[in-house]
């Protein structure tokens, strides 16, 4: 149950819906810095300020294989590599400049190890592909709101060929789904101001796309900014409106639905602590409790998470990362079917927590503990065919109900007496599984967000 995603423009993404979670992976020469992946901009470097950090991105420990072992641990199901980020360097063997790991002294195509690392445990590939490019002479610096030299004197009459520009990312990106078998994802960033749509000779690049991999999913982001949704949310989409929405650092409340009010696939993609890329000083890690939650919550609305690593210069992922992650992954485990495949329940949210719901069954997952049994609301008792709580049955609907809520279902955490106040098996999330009857619809009418008998 994936929720009520019903145009076949959105058929190509079921795999995407089905995986729910993933792990972005912001690195390159700004990781030797320690700063941020816009440290160009942020500092207005110029390209001979920056290119000790090109020099010196010379990674000892960098090991795909590691990265995919802790991807595959933490329950990720595709995985998202930075191939080109808004400085232009490149992680991949490109015929079209010699600015990448090639020929800074590294020596290794890191897209393609990454991508034969991750495709042998099964994760789904995606690239990152920036569209800007401070590195190129032909990207606008002058005025532009976020290239390094936007206010530098000696760029104000520097002539730039964008065409010739666009011809470039054309080519790479071309390159990219050439060169590295079958990809599952292509992730662009981003559009803004005039520099959206067919600046970019949208059509054209995602015609292209389409024909060397038919099967790919694009994100929005030749029309659209982090903060945006494009045209995939209305009735009349362009071509490269793309296959789902990026929210970032934010799960949109409710979801995100077209102008009819219909579901769109859709992607939140956030960090562990406060910056992308590799960040001296920041250990403003979130918990893995929180993560587990927040991942929760966006599959309760139809959406992935995009979960954040900022390898080390060295190429390792750090010990907070690994650790936060293997957390996820070791609740993933024992709930994954509540979020693999799953989607909104069509449910109003309970005060407790939230719910998922995949074919017949429903999840509850319950993030406060109640006062004396838990109450499952919106859920008539007579639509529940069992209850169970970590694997275990714990009742039939008609074993929890109380005369003053007749049509109240009532799950209690402990064995003794039921109107106890228990603790909670899984403080982070404890998940009751309520498998339904095969004759139960979701009432859409009646604007109470429940579940009842069909007639």
């Amino acid at each position: 149950m994936q929720g009520p995603i019903v145009h076949d423009r959105f058929a190509r993404s079921e795999w995407f819906r089905d995986a729910r979670f993933g792990m972005f992976l912001h690195w390159g020469p700004y990781s030797i810095a320690g700063r941020e992946e816009w440290l160009r901009s942020v500092y207005r470097l110029s390209k001979e300020e920056y290119q000790p950090y090109v020099d010196g991105f010379v990674p000892e420990d960098f090991d795909p294989e590691a990265w995919a072992d802790i991807a595959e641990r933490a329950g990720m199901r595709y995985a998202v590599l930075t191939a080109k980020h808004h400085d232009g360097f490149c992680l991949f063997d490109s015929a079209e400049t010699t600015y990448s790991t090639m020929h800074n002294g590294f020596g290794r195509d890191v897209v393609r190890e990454f991508v034969e690392a991750f495709r042998r445990r099964g994760i789904k590939i995606g690239l990152y592909y920036s569209l800007l490019d401070w590195h190129h002479p032909d990207y606008p610096a002058w005025g532009d709101r976020q290239h390094p030299h936007r206010d530098d004197e000696a760029y104000r009459d520097h002539e730039h060929d964008f065409a010739n520009y666009v011809d470039y990312l054309h080519a790479q990106v071309r390159e990219l789904c050439t060169n590295y078998g079958d990809l599952d994802l292509l992730w662009f960033d981003f559009s803004y101001d005039d520099f959206t749509g067919e600046r970019w000779r949208s059509t054209e690049l995602v015609e292209m796309v389409r024909s060397l991999q038919p099967d790919i999913v694009i994100n929005n982001r030749l029309e659209a900014s982090g903060g945006s949704l494009g045209s995939l949310v209305t009735a009349d989409p362009t071509p490269w409106a793309g296959d789902f929405v990026t929210a970032e650092q934010l799960v949109p409340i409710g979801g995100i639905r077209d102008d009819r009010g219909e579901a769109v696939p859709w992607e939140s993609c956030l960090t562990m602590n406060n910056h992308w890329g590799h960040y001296v000083g920041d250990d403003a890690y979130k918990s893995s409790r929180m993560l587990i939650r927040n991942l929760v919550s966006t599959v309760s609305r139809g959406g992935n998470m995009l979960l954040n690593v900022g390898p080390q210069p060295s190429g390792r992922i750090g010990e907070n990362e690994e650790r936060i992650l293997g957390e996820i992954g070791e609740w993933l485990a024992r709930n994954g079917d509540s979020i693999y495949g799953a989607g909104p329940a069509e449910l109003s949210k309970p005060d407790w927590g939230c719910y998922t719901r995949r074919d017949r069954d429903v999840f509850a997952h319950v993030f406060e503990p109640p006062i004396g049994p838990l109450a499952i609301t919106g859920i008539d008792a007579a639509t529940i065919a069992e209850l169970r709580v970590g694997g275990e049955v714990v009742g039939r609907a008609d074993g929890w109900l109380t005369e003053a809520f007749p049509d109240t279902v009532f799950v209690s955490f402990g064995d003794d007496d039921t109107s106890f106040t228990y603790p909670m098996p899984d403080e982070t999330d404890t998940v009751v599984a309520i498998r339904l009857r095969s004759d139960v619809v979701a009432d859409t009418e009646s604007g109470k967000g429940s579940l009842q008998i069909a007639h």
